[in-house]
């Protein structure tokens, strides 16, 4: 239902407000430049720190300017069910094509706790959803058999697998076959998911250089293994790059050098370190991304 290079859109800030204007034209760009789908308000786009009406707006903004054109997967996480719920209720009622929810953060609970919040959701809002699972911001791993059991429900349509442990993801494709969709969450494994059974990725690098991640699994997809392990290795000193501080702040400064978005966050996210934004800089320079407005 889902595949392809789907980009993890940033959300634009100016003076303290999202930026709409900036917000509208960045998705315009990155369906133009080829990517195969959206999601507003995941952990790129600092849903943390969007109060509820903002988390809405936000969604609401990204379907009205998608047109349909690619499908929208709209983040909905919360580390409350009845949170959780709620959010969903509200992207599919805005007219998203699916939701991505983040397995539930600070409050750790157990795989079966895990089932049963997933359940509720899909029970109560019956609109398709996309687990996502990324240990290092959670503190909670969602094991590949409780993937399986939630594989079972209808709703549950994929999953965005964030560990960057191919063993994992090996895991959850051997139990779940053909029932669910697999998608990286971590661009540096994206090949290699791929040559697994996966279906493309959820993407923070695809912000910056969208035609080349979304090429880079078409030419797969077409056997052409040779390209794809090209644009892989070319695309990887911009990956480095994107993570030399936590996510989003290099890939929203990046944007902000490209001219796309304002360099604006929301404490307690904060401006780069001189250092790094010098390595940043020096990195998109020699992609040829600087100054770079199409």
């Amino acid at each position: 239902m889902f595949r392809g290079a789907i980009t993890a859109l940033v959300t634009p800030f100016r003076d303290g407000r999202v930026d709409e204007g900036a917000y509208r034209q960045l998705i315009d760009w990155q369906i133009a430049q080829g990517v195969s789908g959206l999601v507003p308000c995941g952990t790129t786009g600092e849903s943390a720190t969007l109060t509820h009406e903002e988390h809405n707006r936000v969604i609401d903004i990204a379907v009205e300017e998608a047109r349909g054109r690619v499908p929208v997967i709209a983040g909905t996480g919360s580390n409350s069910t009845a949170e959780a719920v709620r959010l969903t209720r509200h992207a599919k009622e805005a007219g998203a094509d699916g939701a991505l929810l983040i397995t539930p953060y600070y409050n750790k609970p157990t795989q079966e706790g895990l089932y049963q919040h997933y359940k509720a959701v899909a029970e109560q809002a019956k609109f398709p959803l996309v687990l996502y699972n990324v240990p290092g911001r959670t503190g909670v791993n969602l094991l590949p058999e409780t993937v399986a059991r939630l594989a079972g429900l209808p709703d549950v349509v994929g999953i965005k697998e964030a560990t960057g442990d191919l063993k994992q993801v090996s895991d959850v494709l051997e139990k779940c076959g053909d029932r669910l969709t697999v998608l990286s969450g971590d661009d540096f494994t994206v090949l290699p998911l791929l040559a697994l059974g996966g279906h493309g990725v959820i993407s923070v690098l695809s912000n910056v250089v969208p035609a080349d991640v979304a090429t880079m699994i078409e030419a797969f997809s077409a056997g052409d293994l040779a390209r794809a392990r090209d644009l892989h290795f070319r695309t990887m000193p911009v990956a480095r790059a994107l993570f030399l501080e936590t996510n989003p702040i290099p890939v929203k400064t990046a944007l902000a050098r490209m001219g796309r978005v304002a360099l604006e966050f929301r404490l307690p996210l904060c401006p780069m370190q001189e250092g790094n934004a010098a390595k940043l800089d020096a990195v998109l320079r020699d992609y040829g991304l600087l100054g770079a407005k199409s």
